[in-house]
């Protein structure tokens, strides 16, 4: 017998919703209605609204959340579950309730912990894209870069995540190009792979970071990068720092939108870094279907 549930990520500036046919999307929500735009007693009948259709479709169907909706600023805060971490310590610590109009409900608590370089992190969402990389990609070992607004680099070991980092390389990008004077007064952008990589290189140098981006300026007074390729320089600066972080020679997968990994992986051609990509959607519902059949106690 097929199973009909919906899983859910809601992030801080977008929702996205699957229904789901056991561990097959058969439909799919995509709406900029994060969790900026949703008042605090607003999400539940934000959430029946957007998923009208299918409630009346197919009934009161089980929903599973990830993602920023168990922060404090979310529907229901979800405390997070700490390092070492695999899928029963999540499936352990989440949050069960039922909807107002009677769908039973879940929303993963996200994963915290030290990272790498000693700093308290945290990760709300892409745990389980993890989860669900392990799951397509058997191996005993993983290295995940997770880009987005806040990237994350991973480690798991036999399905569990054992240490990770975040940087702010999408959210440094967008303060960058949107409101500095790096970003000011510009033409209408166009994408440039050259200026992306001189970004990229530029980033090795070692100099620090604050100093590197006023390199956008000057290079553009210069006429070393057209006008219209100064995001294209800015976004290679900034993929380029974030990769430095990485040893030499790595293999690793890198987890996005097509749109996403493709650069990440014209970055790592200027590193020695050999990225594969995998899609961050089918990983995200994997992730999310090994987690729900966990909670229902049936296998995945």
């Amino acid at each position: 017998m097929k199973t009909h549930w919906i899983a859910i990520d809601w992030g801080t500036t977008n929702f996205r919703a699957f229904l789901m046919q056991d561990s097959k999307p058969v439909s799919r929500i995509s709406q900029p209605c994060g969790l900026l735009s949703v008042e605090k007693d607003q999400f539940a009948p934000t959430l029946q609204a957007l998923l009208q259709t299918w409630l009346e479709e197919y009934g009161n169907l089980p929903i599973v959340m990830a993602g920023m909706v168990g922060s404090q600023q979310g529907w229901h805060e979800v405390p997070y579950a700490p390092l070492p971490c695999m899928a029963k310590n999540l499936a352990a610590r989440t949050l069960a309730f039922t909807t107002p109009w009677g769908s039973p409900a879940w929303i993963i608590p996200g994963v915290n912990g030290n990272s790498p370089f000693s700093q308290p992190d945290v990760m709300r969402g892409e745990e389980v894209q993890l989860l669900g990389l392990a799951s397509l990609h058997p191996a005993r070992q993983h290295t995940a870069l997770l880009p987005g607004t806040h990237s994350k680099h991973a480690q798991m070991v036999n399905g569990e995540i054992t240490s990770f980092a975040t940087f702010m390389t999408g959210e440094i990008f967008s303060l960058l190009s949107q409101h500095s004077i790096l970003g000011r007064a510009l033409p209408e952008q166009q994408e440039d792979t050259d200026a992306f990589l001189l970004g990229v290189k530029t980033a090795q140098q070692g100099a620090p970071f604050t100093h590197l981006i006023f390199s956008a300026r000057t290079r553009r007074l210069a006429g070393e990068i057209a006008e219209t390729s100064v995001h294209s320089y800015l976004s290679g600066l900034a993929i380029g720092y974030e990769l430095q972080a990485l040893p030499t020679g790595l293999q690793a997968w890198v987890v996005g939108s097509p749109t996403l990994t493709d650069r990440y992986q014209l970055a790592a051609g200027q590193l020695d870094l050999n990225l594969i990509p995998a899609n961050g959607d089918d990983c995200f519902i994997h992730g999310l279907w090994h987690l729900f059949c966990q909670l229902q106690g049936t296998p995945s």
